[in-house]
């Protein structure tokens, strides 16, 4: 595990570094799929994929799509797709809020409370709002922070070897 975060826990100063900084976000992503325990009735059915939903801007380009297409997690696919309204977010296993929708961190918050959804957003002060993960730059760094009490609240288990990988947003 520490092998396959850390590999994307920094990225290099390139051309473009926020294409960079983009590729990890979206590694985090994937990862999570992969560390994260839903309760059965988060999914319809035993073959439903794990729906990794994107709100607002998406930065992802196609490159995180090619790359979860490629990805099976005990027997489900993985699936990248684009919502509008906060209300969709509950369709979704995932959900990104890109930066784009710091205004409506709140009403996303709200829309999936209740139900089995992990919030990862980018815009500062995310899981202090309740969201569960936040990921921010941090030294030409992607970090992250993790409200574990928010997961609990949502029915999720995140695994220990990605918890000790996470700063605590516990408070």
């Amino acid at each position: 595990m520490a092998l396959l975060l850390g590999g994307v826990l920094s990225y290099a100063s390139a051309a473009d570094p926020k294409v960079d900084e983009y590729r990890v976000k979206g590694a985090f992503l994937l990862n999570f799929a992969k560390f994260v325990e839903w309760p059965a009735g988060a999914f319809q059915g035993p073959k439903d994929p794990i729906s990794i939903c994107i709100l607002g801007a998406n930065p992802f380009t196609p490159a995180l799509d090619a790359a979860a297409h490629a990805v099976v997690i005990e027997s489900r696919s993985v699936a990248v797709r684009q919502i509008a309204e906060p209300a969709q977010a509950r369709q979704c296993q995932i959900v990104f809020l890109s930066a784009s929708e710091r205004k409506r961190v709140r009403a996303v918050l709200e829309a999936v409370q209740g139900g089995s959804v992990l919030t990862v957003g980018e815009t500062q002060g995310f899981v202090e709002s309740g969201g569960v993960i936040e990921l921010r730059v941090e030294e030409s760094r992607v970090r992250m922070e993790i409200n574990t009490a928010s997961a609990k609240k949502a029915g999720l288990h995140i695994s220990a070897k990605l918890l000790s990988l996470a700063q605590s947003g516990d408070k």
